[in-house]
Parts: C-alpha cells; structure tokens; sequence
C-alpha cells in the first residue's frame, strides 16, 4: 500500500502529498495521522510547506466509508479538528495548491492553510449537511472569518459550491493559474516568504492569530525578541547601505 502522505524535503520548505488518488486524496485515518507526523517534523525544524494533492484533485472530502462509522465519541475526539488545527498553527506559513475538488474536510483543510492557490479546475465547497452532518472541523467558524457571514451561509447551509473564479473574487483563493504550474506557483511564493526574516516572519503569523485582546502586548514581546536579533541588525544595515549607494 502507497503512503497516504509523501513528504518532499528542502532546506526552507516541504511538500507535502496528498496521495490517495484512487478515492480524489479522501481525508481517511491513515492520512490523518500522516499529517500529525509532518506537522511534528514541521514543529521541530519549523519551514514553508506545499500542500498539494495527486491525481488532479486536492481533497474531495474525508473518507465517507469511515465517517459513516463515526459515533458520539469520535466526533468529541475531534480527529479531522485536531489535525486541520495543528496545520493553522505551525510556525511557519502553509500554502494550499488546490486543484479539482476540495470539498467537505478537503475544504476545511486548504481554509487551515494560510495561503491558497487554485486553478480553473478548482471547485471548493461543504456539502456535510446533505450527508446528515455538519462541516465541523472548522468551516463553521473559519470560513466566515475568510469570506464574511452571508456567503459562508450559502456555503455551509445551501450547499453552494465555489468555483475557481468565484473563489477568487472574494480572496479565498489568492491565486488562479494553470494547472501545469500550480506547483511552481507555490514555489514561487514561497520564495517571497523565505526572503524575509524566517523569526519575523514565525513571530508575525503569531500575532497575527493572537487573540484581539492581547493587543498591542504580544505586538510589543514580539518585537522586542526581534530587536534584540543579529538578523535585524543586518537587514537594517543592509538597507541602509543600499539607500546610500555602497555596494
């Protein structure tokens, strides 16, 4: 059996690889623990990753096979929360490559990303309550935070499905481009967020999650831990340098 997860390692980022094609890359256990294991690795040497389904399909939602068997206590375990939660909040940014359906926890997994980008092909959307459940690993709470109240009503309760130009219009997808360069895409954004300061950056995804009243305090912590960096210093010199014409 192929792994669920195939993990591409750089020295500033990781791609990481949504490998269930034969079932359009369905969330099922296997690839959720998968993803725990990445998210350590990430955790514990923090970088930018890539995350990418095979096959032309992002995630076409959790594998209903398993979800069928579900109970009262799996859903408190809150087995697809947990792991989309741990995705949002890694140290560095995450970058969802959507291509085809991401649907169901395949939705709610590229909105725990930081950054999204589709192709014509993408379709993106929650249709849980037609099967009789609803979209709780965070589409009820996220996606109004991302798209605004009334559009992710008719997502959430009308089942409407985005497509890739509508997904851009309203900045859930921050990007549309072919599907032969989705991956390159992503690398290329990924080298605008690996050009900053890699702290600065770690620091500035975690104000920005910050709750609102923990303003301005933890904007001042963080950037006091900032000033006191040799990678401050540098940059700032380096500036300064370039403004005054010294090579």
């Amino acid at each position: 059996m192929s792994a669920p997860l195939l993990v591409e390692e750089h020295d500033d980022r990781v791609v990481l690889r949504l490998n269930r094609p034969e079932v359009r890359n369905a969330i099922d256990s296997a690839t959720v623990e998968a993803l725990h294991d990445a998210c350590a690795a990430l955790e514990a040497a923090p970088r930018v990753a890539l995350l990418i389904g095979t096959g032309g399909t992002f995630a076409a939602g959790a594998d209903i096979a398993q979800l069928r068997e579900r109970r009262r206590d799996d859903a408190l375990a809150g087995i697809n929360s947990g792991i989309f939660d741990r995705v949002h909040r890694l140290p560095m940014p995450v970058v969802a490559l959507v291509d085809g359906y991401a649907l169901g926890g395949g939705a709610e997994l590229a909105y725990a990303c930081d950054f999204r980008i589709g192709t014509p092909a993408t379709r993106i959307g929650n249709p849980e309550p037609g099967l009789g459940i609803l979209a709780a690993a965070g589409a009820a709470w996220r996606l109004k935070e991302l798209v605004g109240e009334p559009l992710a009503k008719e997502i959430l309760l009308a089942g409407r499905v985005l497509d890739a130009d509508e997904a851009l219009a309203v900045r859930l997808l921050h990007e549309v481009v072919a599907a032969d360069d989705l991956e390159p895409a992503g690398h290329r954004l990924a080298d605008r967020i690996t050009a900053q300061a890699p702290l600065a950056v770690r620091l500035t995804k975690s104000v920005l999650d910050a709750p609102r009243d923990a303003h301005p305090l933890v904007d001042n912590i963080a950037q006091a831990v900032l000033f006191e960096t040799q990678d401050k210093t540098d940059r700032m010199t380096a500036f300064l340098d370039r403004r005054k014409g010294r090579p």
